[in-house]
């Protein structure tokens, strides 16, 4: 049953990857994407038609997905705050006011999605991202460097399984109070390497964390391609040691999928342990 394939999926995803994941199931993609929102950070909902009324519609127009805080302002502008009214709204006004896509969010408004979900085109999709929304608000930074590490080894997984590589690597912080900063790092070369996803997040972070508590964090690789077709721009003191540490770092990947561990971890890696955990006892040692 569907309810048994998305306890496999959660299950599968927080033994092997250490994430917790919320699944929505739903009879369309946007119900779905909403309901895998309601129970996070690892909860399974159903959401059928019949419950759109009590489940969606007193919402703010905000917390529906595709709208984010340039759209909601517009419809505002026409007294529509909530998905409900979104949905029973005047179809002419929004279409003026916002175009077609206004016209697709009051259909989805209404449950209507007609989008499909086809896995054999997974080389096609425009980006590969994974994001955490957390229980209670976040504000100490090693924990959010250590999630925002965990994200990357996803998405660089992820990227590795379908031969994908990225030239644009997006971090999303949102705050406690609903804001929500999206910022990306465009790159000269293409990778897929968790290290080098999490170095272009990380400093992502560094750039643009106001210090303020988080309650999601998400990181996503975008402008993406097949592996064999990315182009290089090799540097003159740097290309040998790249094409020697291709081949150990696939190694070092198969070795740790197939004992379900990171049994091999690299040297700098586990220099980052050691720091975070020598700072832990300090921090506990002064308390």
């Amino acid at each position: 049953s569907p309810l048994e394939i998305a306890k496999m999926i959660q299950q599968a995803l927080l033994t092997e990857l250490q994430l917790p994941c919320s699944i929505g199931i739903a009879p369309n993609l946007f119900l779905a994407k909403t309901a895998s929102d309601m129970k996070k950070p690892l909860g399974i909902t159903v959401l059928r038609k019949r419950d759109i009324p009590e489940m969606i519609w007193p919402l703010p127009v905000e917390a529906m997905h595709g709208i984010g805080e340039k759209t909601a302002e517009k419809l505002n502008d026409i007294h529509i705050q909530t998905i409900e009214q979104l949905a029973k709204g005047n179809e002419h006004i929004i279409r003026a006011k916002i175009g077609k896509h206004g016209v697709d969010l009051q259909r989805r408004a209404k449950g209507m999605d007609d989008r499909e979900v086809d896995p054999s085109q997974m080389g096609q999709h425009k980006s590969v991202g994974n994001s955490m929304t957390f229980s209670k608000d976040m504000d100490e930074e090693k924990e959010l460097l250590d999630m925002l590490e965990r994200l990357s080894k996803s998405v660089s997984k992820r990227l590795q399984k379908r031969t994908l590589v990225s030239y644009n690597i997006q971090i999303m912080i949102k705050y406690h109070d609903r804001r929500t900063v999206t910022r990306s790092k465009q790159l000269k070369n293409a990778i897929c390497e968790e290290r080098d996803i999490f170095q272009a997040a990380s400093r992502l972070w560094k750039q643009h964390w106001d210090g303020d508590s988080v309650r999601l964090l998400g990181v996503t690789a975008t402008e993406i391609e097949w592996k064999t077709e990315s182009v290089k721009q090799l540097d003159l003191f740097s290309f040998e040691e790249d094409a020697k540490e291709e081949p150990l770092l696939a190694v070092i990947d198969q070795i740790n999928d197939k004992y379900g561990m990171p049994i091999l971890q690299r040297g700098s890696q586990l220099l980052r342990k050691q720091e975070k955990s020598f700072q832990q006892k300090l921090e506990n040692k002064f308390m």
